[in-house]
């Protein structure tokens, strides 16, 4: 089947431009690629080469098809010669004077009917298309680095692009044999904005002094199932890279709370501590191994007291199962006796908040995140606050590792860590549904093949319940006082009636 675009242009011979060439090749486009350095372009062929012949090694590829993918990429001198291609793609540096000088040199030298699309992965499309004759001929096309492995496409269409050119984009998208997600041309598309939820908020928790990187990385991976906690992300990606785009997105939507940034970032960017590419980020690097600091021995406990559970605590009967099976004394008095470890288990609030409201004694009162079914998570994640006694904090870390299941122990925070993480992250999906960035399809489609989730942030906040994800930011907001934790309408309407995070009105 041949492709939707026969002849191509690929402006940018770096590892994007390289990326796009090599896909286009594999699905049957002939590839002109150009780049003002001659040798660079020269390069890509030959690296390309070499990559297709790693793959035929490996019986990835046909032995014969190394030649018949290298043969349709050819490099072009100057941008005259892609004057007939159908469609040019341009992946060179974000920078919105460059790019909109560029697409207007390819407007003067190619067909009335050439789509032009844009690689960039944070300009506004229709400022791009500003300076063009044919702003219905542009539009975004997005990919991901590595462009093979990173099976999704962003397609753009700003205020002025005609509707076949986007629907030609998706079509070649799959083509190429990737996923194409359509979405408005706004701040960070869909994968950048829906991406700013779990980096944001961990460094907020991390400011508070509520846990330490590692700890937070540890509970995020064993409750959620991320493959990286927010911290090895950064370290991975760079600082250099992942703080301007946290700035960017912020200043874009007028200084939105939810996507605000954090000194953390700034300073340790400013001080060069970038990542695992510089050797020190959140962790150390040697070898290319990061250093973790090892995480604290379960307490020795030689006298456990009892335990009395508040009937407040959110799954309740699932609690009091565990307790059972772990081995714990129950109280089941209406309060808790003077010696008893009181137990709570809230959504948003903190510990010490529900310990002044259903007059507990702080310094007997430890938390536990309930949030998820205990039995599908690595890892428990416990809460004191200021006033909780060492003795209660070691009984509780004792008891809850009985079974030999991780157990962290955070101090004070509505919504621990894993709650307010979540949370986040389902608040600012459902305002993109809301504001009709995407479909919630789409969106579902972009995180998990974009940022690599163990679901779509929809899917996850269904699965933990969108009443629960409600009350978890209704009572964050009145513990911070901060409208970062405003639920998003499309979350409040549908948690409010028990409805699912993905339906759309008819």
């Amino acid at each position: 089947m041949n492709p939707h675009f026969l002849h191509i242009g690929i402006v940018g011979a770096g590892a994007m431009g390289r990326g796009i060439a090599q896909i286009a090749s594999q699905a049957g486009s002939t590839v002109l690629l150009f780049d003002l350095n001659p040798e660079a372009a020269h390069a890509a062929r030959q690296q390309l080469h070499t990559q297709w012949q790693i793959l035929a090694t490996k019986q990835r590829i046909r032995p014969e098809d190394v030649d018949t993918f290298t043969a349709r990429i050819q490099v072009a001198t100057q941008l005259q010669d892609l004057a007939h291609c159908q469609l040019v793609v341009e992946a060179v540096v974000e920078r919105l004077d460059v790019k909109t000088q560029l697409l207007q040199a390819l407007e003067a030298c190619t067909a009335s009917s050439t789509v032009l699309a844009s690689n960039t992965s944070s300009l506004s499309i229709t400022a791009l298309a500003a300076g063009l004759q044919r702003p219905a001929q542009l539009a975004g096309f997005h990919f991901f680095n590595p462009v093979p492995l990173m099976k999704v496409v962003e397609v753009i269409p700003g205020i002025r692009t005609a509707p076949a050119v986007a629907q030609a984009l998706q079509q070649y998208a799959k083509d190429l044999g990737h996923a194409p997600v359509l979405v408005q041309d706004t701040p960070g598309f869909i994968v950048n904005h829906a991406g700013r939820g779990y980096g944001t908020e961990a460094l907020r928790i991390a400011s508070e002094g509520v846990a330490d990187f590692a700890t937070i990385d540890r509970i995020l991976r064993d409750q959620v199932g991320f493959k990286l906690g927010p911290f090895e992300l950064m370290d991975l990606t760079g600082l250099d890279v992942s703080h301007p785009v946290m700035e960017s997105i912020y200043h874009q939507y007028y200084e939105e709370p939810r996507y605000r940034p954090s000194v953390i970032t700034a300073q340790r960017l400013a001080g060069g501590l970038t990542g695992r590419k510089a050797g020190e980020g959140f962790y150390s690097y040697t070898d290319d191994k990061a250093t973790v600091p090892a995480e604290p021995h379960v307490p020795v406990v030689d006298e456990m007291p009892p335990v009395w559970l508040s009937p407040r605590a959110s799954r309740r009967m699932e609690l009091l199962m565990l307790l059972k099976n772990l081995g714990a004394k129950i109280e089941t008095g209406q309060s808790p006796s003077p010696i008893a470890l009181t137990l709570v288990a809230p959504l948003g609030f903190d510990i010490t908040t529900v310990a002044v409201v259903e007059r507990l004694d702080p310094a007997r009162t430890v938390g536990i995140d309930m949030l998820l079914d205990d039995a599908t998570t690595k890892r428990r994640v416990l809460a004191t606050n200021p006033a909780t006694r060492t003795d209660m904090r070691d009984a509780a870390h004792a008891l809850f590792a009985r079974d030999g299941k991780a157990v962290s122990v955070v101090r004070d925070s509505g919504g621990f860590v894993t709650q307010r993480v979540v949370a986040n992250i389902v608040n600012i999906a459902t305002d993109m549904c809301q504001q009709g960035i995407c479909s919630p399809k789409d969106l579902e489609t972009a995180v998990t093949l974009g940022l690599g989730y163990p679901m779509g942030p929809l899917a996850l906040g269904n699965l933990c319940g969108p009443t629960n994800v409600l009350e978890v930011l209704f009572n964050m907001q009145t513990v911070y006082g901060d409208t970062r934790y405003r639920p998003s309408p499309w979350l409040r309407r549908r948690g409010a009636i028990g409805l699912s995070l993905l339906h759309e009105e008819e």
